[in-house]
């Protein structure tokens, strides 16, 4: 039973990751401002890693599990260099 619902589940959850990331690049592409598309950019870091994560359950494998990491240390890096680009105008003192 809890096959079934497994398998039912995670094809139902990366659709609606897929639906979130097309509306999260659209409001990179549409934002008024360099915050929302910094923000965008933030929240296409999580969904991509979210993605990771639902495919390494699916295929039972701890290859995407690394990516995932990998995607979120670098999303991390990246929103905080792009947070200290907008505030203070460069990134390395």
């Amino acid at each position: 039973m809890n096959g079934l619902i497994l398998a039912w589940a995670i094809p139902a959850a990366l659709a609606m990751l897929a639906v979130s990331m097309l509306l999260v690049t659209l409001r990179l592409l549409i934002g008024p401002s360099a915050q929302d598309r910094i923000l965008a950019v933030d929240c296409l870091f999580v969904l991509g890693m979210y993605i990771m994560l639902a495919l390494s359950i699916y295929y039972d494998s701890f290859a995407y599990f690394e990516a995932a990491l990998l995607i979120a240390l670098l999303g991390f890096v990246g929103s905080v260099a792009m947070a200290k680009f907008l505030l203070r105008g460069e990134v390395i003192e």
